[in-house]
């Protein structure tokens, strides 16, 4: 199974059969119309193209320079280098497809292929009484130390992940527990493999393939191949492991029988990607995995080496780019002034503002001599919906949710401004292209407002339904009494309030003093004090006040942000207001139009759009929501988990569109901004969210490693709640027995037309929404070659190079880099 890592915890890897021990929970069952879901599929995958093509700069091997170091950038180092242990991740998937065996790899339709350098053949030979597959391996494969590949080596892996030793700390064993036994055939390169149940991916199995001496004790599996791998069998081997500096150098296998590795060493570096941008403009990286602000910024640069910008030119982005004649006259004055401590600040930030200017030119000169190589991740952004506990444990609630949305608009948002398709995927099992992939989301419905709206009445969920005092209200002295006690625990909450509001004050006062400092302002939110009246976009002269060009004032937002007003606490709040007057009152140059279009824009009653207004004046209304909703006195709120962290900006884009949407039918969302490190661990993984943005990984074997992720959740021994990774706890007997179906059958068209039915009940059962496909954005020096954004397709690591450079003539030159 080809693994996707999880950048900054937002993408689960798919590990089968790895469980994980919740809380008590009651499910409701989705009550399915089967005359709506037998057979339902709308499209054949076999017949539909992927969504994107592969954009990896694929070239000849005979245009391959043979030499050189390629630097290729990871999230991080790999905790382990054995990728059946629960903490592997996608740097582990990334060595282990280098320097181990892979029987089958993925073509760019995401289908398993077998790969000839290990594999003669592969095929079930016998299907009664028992399935058995005969295995002939290529007759040259052998490990490092010199010893054939052979069935000792299959032997152990399957002893090592068959689940009946305990003493090995296995997290992925799905399949291998189907195994009754191996033997060896005519000789060890022929391995004979019987089933004691029929199992339909047989063909994940052995991939990848780890020497018999890793696999072969439990002391060696759990930590000797933790850190190193003594015996390998790729076209590279590991040479040396830098902790310290953070790379992974491997090199070329002087064993490798296949066709030899282009490169002499791939050196795997752990860069965050938060400073990938800078890296590979001080030419630390020859191939990174980058985001789209990233993306966005390598555009500009190649803009503007095309247009032919001199080094001295200004650019018109960037830091200092949005800074108005008359802005720099006032910094210029002040600087000069004759107050000496506030000239003193003033030519302080100046300097730190010119560094950042000259910094950042010398960065997008760099920049513009690279290439983004754009596809699709095999992977889909979802969203998840909590049926644990709470207004979505009622189908009839997430099914309103899913209605409320408009798939379409979010894929178009991510998608559109890349150049990338942006069509919605119609499976939570399979991506446009693969074999098993059809769309079945009309078991479920598309966007319909008032939908919506009938499924939440339906529920009880109506217009001031929060008001309604619940059937069965007590009254007289009991009432009175339960009165006081609820009056005393409001004056205690809002004594807490008002000493929580006091720190927050400090906080933010120390916000503010950070960014007029040069420092990151803290994110400051707070029901007193100020707001910004209007749109506050980044460039005006309000977010240019602390003399930092390019960074916006306290209190400002990011124009994707989709949060409009923020209330900074009190003592921020007038701070920056005294220097909103102060500009005013220095800004005689500003024109008439600015000035016409400014108030034309804000309105007779609205203020000035971007200013500040005391608490009271009318913000700029967008449309009218509907009342929200309630039921028993309760209103319904959802409590929206987003990560928080400098890579997810365009998440939490996504989500304030789906709050929007929700917005409209009535539904309310409490959000919560956490930690990258803790969003998944803390929040997804422990059930405590209600709604959710994350992704899932496609695979080639959905029966096998999708059924844990959608497996009805079951009561453990202890009375707790065991989810697998079931995340959204949602799931019904029925698509546990077509997964189970699909998983046991060896009739390929059957187990597709079985995964079919079981995606279109998730869909019905509205525990999971999938949005869109990911973007897969890969920055690349414009030599390298035969790699980057691959989309469904294993990387053939032996052909990763540098194209062959061209001589005066015009004739290629063989010469390494």
């Amino acid at each position: 199974m080809a693994q996707v890592g999880a950048p900054r915890g937002r993408t689960c890897s798919r590990s089968p059969r790895s469980r994980t021990i919740r809380s008590v929970a009651t499910l409701t069952s989705a009550v399915l119309a089967v005359s709506v879901l037998a057979g339902c599929s709308s499209s054949d995958g076999a017949d539909e193209a992927p969504a994107a093509a592969p954009d990896h700069a694929p070239a000849a091997r005979d245009r391959v320079a043979d030499g050189g170091t390629l630097r290729w950038a990871l999230d991080s180092m790999p905790t382990t280098l054995n990728a059946f242990q629960a903490d592997a991740d996608g740097s582990t998937s990334r060595v282990a497809g280098a320097v181990l065996p892979s029987l089958y790899t993925l073509d760019e339709r995401g289908r398993p292929q077998r790969n000839p350098d290990y594999l003669e053949s592969a095929q079930v030979v016998e299907t009664e009484p028992r399935q058995v597959v005969l295995y002939k391996l290529n007759q040259q494969a052998v490990w490092s130390d010199g010893r054939e590949i052979g069935a000792p080596d299959f032997v152990a892996q399957w002893r090592a992940l068959s689940g009946r030793d305990t003493a090995y700390w296995t997290a992925r064993n799905a399949g291998y527990e189907r195994i009754e036994k191996i033997e060896r055939g005519k000789n060890d390169l022929e391995v004979r493999v019987t089933f004691a149940k029929p199992y339909a991916d047989w063909q994940s199995l052995f991939t990848p393939l780890y020497p018999k001496e890793v696999m072969g004790a439990p002391n060696s599996f759990n930590d000797g191949a933790r850190t190193t791998l003594k015996s390998t069998a790729g076209p590279f081997l590991l040479k040396a492991s830098d902790r310290k500096a953070g790379t992974l150098t491997l090199a070329r296998n002087p064993r490798w029988w296949g066709q030899p590795a282009k490169l002499d060493e791939l050196v795997l570096k752990a860069v965050p990607r938060s400073e990938r941008v800078a890296a590979l403009a001080a030419g630390g990286l020859d191939l990174a995995e980058i985001d789209r602000a990233a993306a966005d910024r390598i555009a500009l640069a190649v803009r503007d080496a095309r247009a032919g910008r001199k080094g001295g030119q200004a650019l018109t982005h960037g830091p200092g780019a949005a800074i108005t004649p008359s802005a720099a006259l006032k910094a210029w004055a002040l600087a000069h002034g004759s107050d000496e401590e506030q000239a003193e600040i003033v030519q302080a930030a100046r300097e730190e503002n010119q560094q950042a200017i000259e910094r950042y030119a010398t960065e997008q000169t760099a920049l513009g001599k690279l290439v983004v190589r754009k596809s699709l991740e095999p992977a889909y952004t979802q969203l998840s919906l909590n049926g644990e506990s709470g207004p979505l444990a009622d189908e009839r609630v997430r099914r309103a949710v899913a209605r409320a949305i408009d798939r379409q608009e979010l894929a178009e948002s991510v998608l559109k401004p890349l150049g990338l398709p942006a069509k919605p995927p119609g499976s939570h099992l399979a991506l446009a292209g693969q074999a098993a992939y059809a769309d079945n989301s009309d078991a479920l419905g598309d966007q319909d407002t008032e939908e919506a709206r009938a499924l939440l009445a339906d529920a009880g969920w109506v217009p001031g339904g929060a008001s309604k005092k619940p059937a069965g209200t007590k009254a007289g002295s009991e009432a009175t009494k339960e009165a006081a006690e609820k009056d005393a625990e409001k004056k205690e909450e809002a004594a807490e309030k008002k000493a929580a509001d006091k720190n927050a004050t400090g906080a933010a006062d120390k916000a503010a003093t950070a960014g007029r400092a040069g420092k990151p302002e803290a994110d400051v939110a707070s029901d007193d004090g100020l707001y910004i009246v209007g749109d506050d976009k980044p460039g005006g002269t309000a977010a240019r006040l602390d003399g930092k060009a390019g960074r916006p004032a306290l209190g400002a937002t990011g124009p994707e942000s989709g949060t409009h007003v923020l209330a900074p606490a009190p003592g921020a709040a007038l701070q920056n207001l005294a220097l909103l007057r102060q500009a005013a009152s220095l800004d005689t140059d500003r024109d008439a139009a600015t000035e016409a279009k400014a108030g034309n824009a804000a309105g007779p009653d609205r203020g000035v759009a971007g200013a500040y207004a005391p608490r009271g004046t009318a913000a700029p209304a967008p449309a009218a929501a509907p009342e929200a909703l309630g039921k028993d006195g309760k209103p319904l709120s959802l409590r929206f988990v987003l990560p928080s962290g400098p890579g997810s900006e365009s998440l939490r884009a996504v989500g304030d569109r789906i709050i929007r949407m929700l917005d409209v039918v009535g539904i309310r969302t409490e959000v919560t901004k956490v930690a990258d490190d803790s969003f998944f661990k803390d929040h997804i993984a422990s059930g405590d969210y209600d709604l959710a943005l994350y992704s899932w990984p496609a695979t080639a074997f959905p029966a096998t490693d999708a059924r844990p992720i959608f497996a009805k959740p079951e009561p453990a021994s202890d009375g707790s709640l065991l989810v697998e990774q079931n995340y959204a706890r949602v799931g019904t007997d029925r698509i546990d027995q077509l997964f189970d179906q699909a998983v046991a059958t060896l009739d390929e068209e059957e187990a597709r037309d079985l995964v079919r039915q079981a995606d279109a009940r998730i869909w019905a059962a509205a525990g999971s929404i999938p949005l869109y496909q990911r973007p897969q954005l890969v920055a690349a020096k414009p030599e390298v070659v035969n790699a980057g954004a691959w989309g469904f397709a294993t990387p053939r690591y032996q052909d990763i190079g540098f194209k062959k450079p061209e001589s005066a003539n015009g004739a290629e030159r063989n010469t390494g880099r």
